[in-house]
């Protein structure tokens, strides 16, 4: 890497959490990269993917908008989400510009490349395959659900997720980005339905594996009902693993900040409790834990803060090693 050349971050994930992590990270002297899942069947981002059959663009679209470096009008009009409308009611426009630009061009990923430019996005952002798929969840009783917004709300346990069709590609400029990352970060994001959905991506699973970066992943915070109900840290690092048939990964960033009582009380509504971090058992699989203050409340939701938790990342990255 030449001296003046930026740092490589690739970060994968979904859901509001990348979205999240980026508005932090963009403000740092970095290349970054987001793949995206695009497995999303509910609300606009499904009904436009059934009705057009392209990728679903909602987590896609947020994650534009969390990169973007325009006035806050024009972000606030491309995340507007319309009600009272028969036909448009509960339609992001962001969601409508991209469908409308992708039938325009006939690529979808070309259409994020022309809103990326619009929208003057720091970073390049990438589905984790350029077609329309479905997350599907083979259950512990052996049962298998369908739609992604119709796994957590099954009640089961989930054994395993895997995507139809099951050939899948990702893009090329994905796979080379994991080859040529400084640093790769997984999450943070709903961990069966957000994260996986990527790793699934057989090649991308293949170069996460052999890419020589640092991977670090960033746990969640709290447990999520229908999906990781009563899981510790390392049991979502185990679940991973599972996945990708390979235990890839170096570093994992934990909160070490207790959750006020009044709202883990909101939680508890959604049998959600704070995931318990299991430092030993983590350190026995081979991980360098990193614990820090990084949760924020906003409105009374826990997210992580942006921040402090960019800080961490940009802190990882050995600028002498990078320079050489």
């Amino acid at each position: 890497m030449s001296e003046n050349e930026q740092p490589r971050i690739v970060i994968i994930g979904g859901g509001t959490g990348l979205s999240v992590l980026l508005r932090g990270l963009k403000k740092y002297p970095v290349d970054i990269t987001a793949i995206v899942t695009v497995a999303d069947d509910g609300g606009s981002s499904g009904r436009l993917r059934d009705d057009l059959d392209i990728p679903a663009p909602g987590d896609i679209r947020n994650v534009l908008a969390a990169l973007s470096d325009v006035e806050p009008l024009v972000e606030e009009m491309f995340q507007h989400r319309f009600s009272n409308s028969k036909d448009l009611d509960g339609h992001s426009l962001g969601n409508l510009i991209i469908a409308a630009m992708t039938s325009i061009t006939g690529n979808f990923t070309y259409a994020i490349q022309e809103m990326s430019k619009v929208l003057n996005v720091r970073g390049k952002v990438l589905p984790a395959t350029n077609h329309s798929v479905v997350l599907n969840a083979l259950m512990e009783d052996g049962t298998i659900i369908s739609g992604e917004s119709r796994i957590p709300q099954s009640d089961k346990k989930i054994q395993e997720v895997f995507l139809t069709p099951k050939d899948s590609s990702p893009l090329p400029e994905a796979l080379q980005a994991i080859r040529h990352a400084d640093l790769i970060v997984i999450g943070p994001g709903s961990l069966y339905t957000s994260i996986l959905p990527n790793l699934i991506v057989p090649e991308i699973a293949e170069e996460l594996v052999k890419a020589s970066a640092k991977k670090i992943y960033i746990c969640n915070i709290m447990t999520q009902a229908g999906e990781t109900l009563n899981y510790s840290a390392s049991d979502h690092v185990k679940a991973i693993y599972r996945h990708m048939k390979n235990s890839f990964l170096d570093t994992i960033l934990v909160n070490k900040e207790n959750i006020p009582e009044i709202v883990q009380e909101r939680y508890n509504e959604e049998k959600a409790k704070p995931v318990f971090f299991d430092t030993d058992q983590l350190k026995y699989l081979g991980l360098n834990v990193i614990v820090g203050d990084i949760i924020s409340l906003d409105e009374g939701a826990i997210r992580h803060n942006t921040l402090e938790v960019a800080k961490i990342l940009y802190s990882l990255l050995d600028k002498d090693a990078l320079s050489e």
